[in-house]
């Protein structure tokens, strides 16, 4: 229902007219056509006056000069349902909507054109750093610029089009194509920069570990000439692909250190253990076999010993450059060696100093004493450890009693620091962080066992710097296959002990006597095949004496005869002597 007010309805609906119609009836004789026309002019103004039609043109103009200066975007609006709440929708009206608003033919004629268009020089801002030739700029003409992008990215000619001063991309896909790459170019060139940067923070950092690292050992403690600028790694085990060390650990326990070092017992009896220092403990894993259940026979990592750092007293070392150091606990002390003892230690003591609050007391000596535990009715009591002055880098033992002697050349001044920077290698050469078996050096001077130093027949030069030994966790070490056809090539003999008779010219009717006797005599019977000789066992003997210092290597004496049955390049060989199988350092026996 409408209501309408007659009042003034004839003056809203009456013609406008023009002034110069109001300024001739006003100048008419008649009193009552002036009285119709009661207006009051202004004499100034002379225009004629705004109509409906022209305000309406106006008005259009206006929005047609507004829109030109944005950028168009075809919206609509759509409605999920009438109770204006979240997570309701009505499908049926979403469709319906849909369909009358003519959604999916303005997609279709879109598609059916080239929709995305740009010109020439912000499509070349934008993806310059597609290519080389047009980052940062491009130096020609801009047109040939966006062609030259276009092809780069091996976009069809009939996906866009070159106008005047814009380019047309006729399916979306192909601008994803040119968005996506453009993401990887930069997520690329980001990737650089942050390892260019996390490489100088690393290095950095690493120095800096360097640094205080030496200025624990300065002024106190001889260092090795082949490890004091040596990078530190901290995991030599690869711990991440080590799920048998890690079921000792806390559950995303961080760890500082883990490496494989050597512990002496209360006889100086070498054994094999891996040390793993956290910011909390450090373990020590050994490996036993199982004597009973059905995993009889194998060989388990045990946890030999887990220790709060709180409870570490101190570390004593030698003024000597070996690798020896003692751990001081509570209860009993570890007597240990690692060649990366300068990081192990530096480590400890930053822990330990977080915390205690308190430095960790460490003690140069030559003359170190350390505490066994009681076992049984044998006693605990103290072993002494005594550094001597000897010849080369490596360290001789000599056990005698309670007390072992370690003698070991000079090494670098004690004032000594690190000078060279960026990226050294260890003396015991590039270590990966998966754990891997290396040859014991042969002994220099003095066997590390006890036995006496015997010469080598091959005179292969023996290394200066030690190498502890190192051992794969599972299994031997693999064979290296010898080269193709190695054994079954004969050796080339000089032309003077070859046999040339096969060149003579044979005599007058011997040639055809011999074709006649060897047609008409029958070859002898062939007979049952020789049998193969067994194969030879490839068979060493021991030139020094050896104590395995884990389940799966053998121990022999010097003289010993031990079969070979296979050899490694990495050193480790598998042999068997008096029945029992098991590795062996290839460099402490001699083949025969």
């Amino acid at each position: 229902q409408v209501s309408y007010d007659v009042n003034g309805f004839c003056e809203r609906n009456r013609d406008v007219l023009f002034t110069d119609l109001i300024e001739l009836m006003q100048s008419s004789e008649y009193g009552f056509i002036r009285m119709l026309f009661p207006e009051k002019l202004d004499s100034d103004k002379k225009g004629r006056p705004t109509t409906a039609g022209s305000k309406i043109k106006k008005q259009a103009n206006d929005l047609v000069n507004t829109l030109m200066k944005c950028t168009p975007h075809y919206i609509r609006c759509i409605k999920p349902n009438e109770t204006k709440k979240p997570r309701d929708w009505e499908e049926s009206r979403v469709k319906h909507q849909v369909e009358y608003l003519g959604l999916k033919e303005n997609i279709r004629v879109r598609r059916a054109g080239f929709a995305y268009r740009r010109l020439f020089h912000k499509f070349l801002q934008r993806y310059a750093i597609l290519t080389p030739e047009t980052w940062p700029s491009w130096r020609g003409d801009e047109r040939q610029g966006v062609q030259h992008l276009l092809r780069s990215v091996n976009m069809d000619p009939d996906q866009y089009q070159m106008g005047r001063s814009k380019v047309f991309v006729k399916n979306p896909e192909s601008l994803f194509l040119l968005e996506e790459m453009r993401e990887r170019k930069f997520d690329g060139f980001a990737r650089v920069i942050q390892k260019a940067w996390r490489r100088h923070v690393a290095i950095q950092k690493y120095e800096q570990m360097r640094e205080e690292a030496s200025n624990i050992l300065y002024n106190f403690k001889e260092r090795r000439r082949n490890s004091i600028n040596r990078n530190f790694v901290g995991d030599y085990l690869g711990m991440e692909e080590r799920p048998e060390l890690r079921q000792f650990l806390a559950k995303r326990e961080r760890i500082d250190f883990a490496d494989s070092i050597t512990k002496y017992d209360r006889r100086f009896k070498p054994i094999k253990r891996d040390f793993i220092l956290t910011p909390k403990y450090f373990y020590l894993i050994g490996r036993e076999k199982v004597k009973k259940g059905p995993e009889k026979g194998q060989i388990k990592e045990v946890l030999k010993k887990k220790v709060e750092l709180q409870a570490v007293s101190g570390v004593s070392l030698s003024t000597r450059q070996d690798d020896f150091f003692i751990l001081h606990e509570n209860d009993a002390d570890n007597f240990l060696e690692s060649i990366f003892k300068t990081e192990l230690i530096s480590l400890l003591c930053k822990r330990y100093e977080e915390l205690t609050r308190t430095k960790l007391r460490l003690s140069f000596k030559d003359t170190l004493q350390f505490r066994v535990k009681k076992e049984g009715w044998g006693g605990g009591g103290t072993r002494n450890v005594t550094f001597i002055r000897g010849q080369g880098d490596v360290a001789a033992l000599k056990a005698g009693g309670k007390t072992l002697t370690v003698s070991i050349g000079d090494g670098l001044p004690r004032n000594a620091k690190p000078t060279r920077k960026g990226a050294t290698q260890s003396r015991c050469g590039s270590r990966h962080p998966v754990s891997s078996r290396s040859t014991p050096p042969a002994p220099r001077g003095a066997c590390r066992n006890g036995a006496p130093q015997f010469p080598r027949s091959d005179g292969r030069a023996q290394r200066d710097t030690y190498t502890a030994p190192q051992k794969q966790a599972r299994g031997p070490p693999a064979t290296a296959l010898p080269p193709r056809n190695a054994s079954r090539q004969p050796k080339a003999r000089p032309p003077s002990e070859q046999n040339m008779d096969f060149l003579n010219v044979p005599d007058q009717g011997v040639a055809g006597m011999q074709r006649r006797r060897s047609l008409s005599q029958r070859p002898p019977p062939a007979g049952r095949p020789k049998p193969q000789p067994k194969a030879a066992v490839p068979r060493c003997q021991a030139l020094y004496q050896y104590i395995g210092q884990d389940v799966d290597e053998l121990s022999f004496n010097v003289g010993d005869i031990i079969d070979i049955l296979l050899e490694d390049i990495s050193g480790w060989w598998k042999g068997r002597l008096h029945g029992k199988e098991g590795l062996f350092p290839g460099n402490y026996v001699q083949k025969i």
